[in-house]
């Protein structure tokens, strides 16, 4: 049998499904695998079964050069050096779609906890500071009505669209590497506009961008210093496309209202400023937790990975380019 790695703790019915066509090597732990142990665990094996925490670089793919398939769970991939494996002709896979809706759920419950100040109405609640009412008591920002701007219009990001837009009345803004189609504009109720424009123009900013060199900062003072005042941002796409440090003057200083982040750039650290501010609303990465996505991202990789290891096309490749293997 071929021998596979399962780098992190899977879904019992998915490693039943693998384990009946494949030799496991299985980590059960939560907790990733050190760069040495990951090397030495991948070695001899043909596939590997990974999440976005496990960093497969050129020279752990030189050390282990009978690998012939990477399946992430997630649907992210910068944690994958995929220039080295289409030169090494390894296949990587990825977790797209499974997600959409789910992911957007979470972005716009940020959005709705972080304009309404609930994580601060809760803490304040729960230390015992809730002593009476007063007309301007944690009042926040309106969504319904309000200017829904979207930088990174992919399939996240138009369901995110379709929510502020026909739920909530939202006027849609977004900028993206590539102008949609009209008809989907129209569909979505979306307005393109320069990424200045969006800055200057959204009441409340989502980032639902790829990470990427190009990316990394995006999000930093200039461009802080552009929102409004009133302003809100929320991040779930990368933690590296924001400057935590800038968007830690920013919200101290009150120069944008709000800030809701699911994810950041040193994870599981988190830039400790931030956790000093009350004006912000942190969640650990869990934008697509719920039980039925999970799975189903779970599902996604495996079936990826068995399909390639039996000469089958996989469903959802990221480098297609190196088929047929």
């Amino acid at each position: 049998m071929k021998k596979i790695l399962v780098a992190r703790r899977a879904p019992p019915a998915v490693l039943d499904q693998l384990k009946a066509r494949f030799e496991l090597d299985y980590h059960e732990g939560d907790v990733p695998l050190s760069a040495d142990e990951l090397r030495a665990r991948l070695a001899g094996k043909v596939g590997a079964y990974i999440t976005g925490t496990e960093r497969i670089t050129a020279e752990l793919l030189d050390a282990c050069p009978g690998l012939r398939v990477v399946c992430t769970m997630s649907v992210g991939y910068n944690h994958i050096d995929v220039a080295a494996c289409t030169a090494r002709r390894v296949l990587v896979t990825n977790t797209p779609d499974v997600l959409t809706e789910t992911t957007a759920d979470l972005g716009f419950a940020l959005l709705m906890a972080t304009a309404r100040r609930m994580s601060e109405g809760e803490r304040l609640l729960r230390d015992g500071g809730w002593k009476s009412w007063a007309w301007d008591f944690l009042a926040g920002a309106d969504v319904h009505g309000t200017t829904l701007g979207i930088l990174g219009m992919g399939r996240i990001g138009q369901a995110l669209a379709r929510r502020g837009r026909f739920g909530f009345g939202m006027n849609v803004v977004y900028h993206n590497r590539s102008r949609l189609p009209a008809d989907v504009e129209a569909e979505l109720g979306a307005r393109y506009v320069s990424k200045g424009e969006l800055l200057q123009q959204a009441d409340h900013l989502v980032l639902v961008l790829p990470y990427s060199a190009e990316s990394h900062h995006c999000i930093g003072a200039a461009e802080l210093a552009l929102m409004k005042p009133t302003a809100t941002l929320v991040n779930i796409a990368r933690g590296g496309i924001v400057d935590e440090d800038a968007l830690a003057v920013a919200l101290r200083e009150r120069r944008i209202a709000a800030a809701g982040l699911d994810v950041f750039e040193g994870e599981p650290r988190v830039n400790p400023v931030l956790l000093t501010l009350p004006n912000i609303v942190l969640t650990p990465h869990i934008g697509s937790a719920t039980m039925p996505t999970r799975i189903a991202m779970a599902r996604l990789a495996a079936d990826n990975l068995a399909a390639v290891l039996s000469g089958a096309a996989p469903l959802t490749p990221v480098n297609p380019e190196i088929l047929p293997l």
